[in-house]
C-alpha cells in the first residue's frame, strides 16, 4: 500500500514538472516570436499613447528586427565632384533583401510599398525618393549637397543601427566648392514620414519616422518637438509613431531637434515641416 502511494505520489511529481517545463517552452517560443505577432508588444506601446485634441501618437518598437542589415554608399565618394545633371549612386547591402516583403504586425496596418524592402536616399533634407535596387542615378542641382541614406523596411521604417545608413556631402558640377555645409559630428535630425497622399485603409493609422544622426533622445535630455496640426508632442524615444484621428484634407508635421530646456539645436535640418493629404 505504502509502494502503491510512494509511486502515485513520484508519477504526480513527474508530469508536474513536464507540464512545467512544456509550459515555460511555450512562454519562451512566443516571446522569440515578439515584434512578428505578440500581442503584449501592441499593448506595450499602447500604453505609451499620447493624445490631444483628438490626435493619438503611438509609438512602436516590435517591428522585424534587422541587426545584422549593413548598407555601404560606395560611390559616389564623400567629398568628391560629380558631373552636373543625373548623378549615379551605387551601394552595397548585406543581411537584408531590397523587394522582400518586411512582414510584421505593421504592414497590413500602415502604407506599406508593393515593391517591397528598399533605400531611402534624401538629399539636403528635401523629401526621400525610395530605391529598390543598389544602383540608380538622380537629378541633382550643380552645388553642394548633403546626403543622407538609410535601409527601410517595406512600409517605410526606418532602420535605426549604426551600419544602415549614411550621411556625407558630395559637390554636383563646377559651383565653387565652400565650407561644409553641416558639422559632420554635430547632432542632426532628418525628416522621412508622412509623405504625399494616404487613402482608404492607409489613412487610418498614418507612420511618423524621422532619422537622427549624432544624438539619442531621453527624457531631460535632447528631444524632438512633433508639432501636428498645430498640438505638440515632446518625443523622447527615437521610435517610429503611429499617428490616429487625424482629419481629411491637407495635414502638417514640424520636426525640431530641442535640447533638455526646449531650445533648438543648432543644424542646417534640425526644424523642418512637410505638408500631407489625407483621403478617408
Amino acid at each position: 500500500m505504502k509502494r502503491s502511494l510512494w509511486l502515485l505520489c513520484s508519477t504526480t511529481l513527474t508530469l508536474g514538472a513536464l507540464a512545467s517545463c512544456e509550459s515555460s517552452k511555450t512562454a519562451t517560443d512566443v516571446s522569440a516570436t515578439a515584434g512578428t505577432t505578440s500581442p503584449a508588444a501592441t499593448t506595450v506601446a499602447s500604453n505609451e499613447a499620447m493624445e490631444s485634441n483628438g490626435i493619438r501618437l503611438t509609438p512602436f518598437s516590435d517591428s522585424p528586427k534587422f541587426p545584422e542589415a549593413q548598407m555601404k554608399l560606395q560611390s559616389p565618394i564623400s567629398g568628391s565632384t560629380v558631373a552636373s545633371g543625373e548623378v549615379a549612386f551605387d551601394y552595397q547591402t548585406t543581411n537584408f533583401q531590397l523587394t522582400k516583403m518586411s512582414g510584421g504586425p505593421h504592414m497590413a496596418q500602415m502604407a506599406n510599398s508593393m515593391k517591397g524592402q528598399h533605400i531611402h536616399n534624401i538629399v539636403d533634407n528635401e523629401p526621400y525618393t525610395a530605391h529598390y535596387e543598389t544602383k540608380f542615378s538622380k537629378p541633382m542641382a550643380d552645388g553642394q549637397h548633403v546626403v543622407l541614406s538609410f535601409l527601410s523596411r517595406s512600409y517605410h521604417e526606418s532602420l535605426k543601427h549604426r551600419g544602415a545608413y549614411d550621411l556625407r556631402v558630395i559637390n554636383v558640377g563646377s559651383a565653387p566648392i565652400t565650407a561644409a555645409p553641416i558639422d559632420a559630428k554635430a547632432p542632426h535630425l532628418f525628416y522621412s514620414r508622412p509623405k504625399d497622399t494616404y487613402a482608404g485603409a492607409d489613412a487610418r493609422r498614418i507612420m511618423l519616422d524621422f532619422y537622427l544622426v549624432n544624438t539619442t533622445l531621453e527624457a531631460g535630455g535632447n528631444r524632438v518637438r512633433a508639432t501636428i496640426n498645430g498640438t505638440e508632442f515632446m518625443l523622447d524615444k527615437w521610435l517610429p509613431y503611429m499617428m490616429e484621428g487625424l482629419p481629411a484634407g491637407e495635414n502638417t508635421v514640424k520636426l525640431e531637434l530641442v535640447n533638455a530646456s526646449g531650445t533648438m539645436i543648432p543644424g542646417p535640418f534640425n526644424s523642418v515641416t512637410r505638408t500631407f493629404t489625407v483621403t478617408p
